[in-house]
């Protein structure tokens, strides 16, 4: 006796679905279909070919793209990128300029920073017209203590202008140095340049040696490495070593990358140390060296370069 059939969904035909009942002429010879494949044959398909696609391309661009684009010029930049890289001002002062009404193009004051330009042509500071940028240029000034890191200061105070040589060209600082800090301060022409190296997260690294009054450990010092929070302020990794003891004075080599305001001296100072003395020997592949107080080294152009292309691979 044979067993009973397993009832079940029904058996699917290939790689289709279900099968369904056929209707007349459906693949059939002999039926109604008609044609030049009413065998069932189906014609050759042309061969397929990929839609060439290019670069997306903006529906409604800035007229100052579309003009430039239709003269063959360079990309478009805001007015005061292009201020900055050739060394006027910061982007922020460039700003300021603008809204005192101080940057002009072809004699109509320029109304705000955003405007776009592919040259510096017909644009003038103060009543003088900006010449293109010349190659960036890149400074090492051992900064001496008591002079401040600005251009000017309101209450009369001696910055490192009153300091620098009367024939080096116009520049402008890399970071900042407080005013009883020593050492290492980078100057440029190419205010781009300055902002690119100011920036966290090119991760350009500084290095510092302080002087300070108090007792601290190596593996104090170590735990800095982790990172730490000061009155709500969030410090990144800082290579910290103690180098040697004189008295009750330690002298302390610090390495750290976000170069935030007083950082060296908040957190020596949270280790319950008092600094006395700091000095940065270094930032990047610069040093300071046995460069003297007060003066003054260009670097050389072949060096810079190189180090400028290795930001921007670490960048991509």
């Amino acid at each position: 006796m044979e067993p009973p059939k397993k009832s079940g969904p029904p058996r699917r035909s290939g790689t289709g679905g279900p099968t369904r009942p056929r209707g007349p002429g459906e693949g059939r010879p002999g039926g109604f279909r008609t044609g030049p494949h009413a065998d069932g044959s189906r014609p050759a398909r042309p061969p397929f070919k990929k839609a060439k696609t290019g670069p997306a391309k903006p529906a409604n661009p800035h007229p100052a793209r579309a003009a430039a684009a239709a003269d063959g010029k360079n990309e478009p930049q805001r007015i005061a990128k292009l201020l900055a890289r050739a060394g006027i001002a910061s982007r922020r002062e460039i700003e300021r300029m603008i809204e005192e009404g101080r940057i002009t193009l072809h004699g109509e004051a320029v109304m705000t920073p955003a405007t776009l330009l592919t040259s510096l042509h017909g644009i003038a500071v103060d009543g003088a017209p900006v010449a293109a940028p010349a190659p960036t240029r890149l400074f090492l000034f051992h900064k001496p203590t008591g002079y401040l890191t600005a251009e000017r200061d309101p209450r009369g105070r001696p910055t490192i202008y009153d300091r620098l040589p009367a024939d080096l060209p116009r520049v402008i600082p890399i970071g900042r140095l407080d005013m009883t800090t020593e050492g290492l301060l980078l100057l440029t022409t190419d205010g781009e340049f300055k902002r690119q190296m100011e920036l966290p997260s090119t991760g350009v690294p500084r290095t510092y040696r302080a002087r300070a009054f108090g007792e601290v450990s190596q593996n104090q010092l170590e735990d800095l490495f982790d990172g730490l929070e000061i009155d709500g302020i969030r410090y990144g990794r800082i290579e910290a070593n103690l180098e040697r003891r004189t008295g009750r004075n330690q002298w302390i080599e610090m390495t750290l990358t976000e170069g935030k305001n007083r950082e060296v001296r908040r957190v020596l100072e949270h280790l319950g140390l008092q600094v006395n003395r700091l000095i940065r020997t270094s930032y990047g592949p610069f040093h300071l060296g046995e460069l003297a107080s007060g003066a003054v080294e260009e670097v050389r152009q072949h060096d810079l370069i190189a180090f400028r292309s290795s930001l921007k691979k670490a960048a991509q």
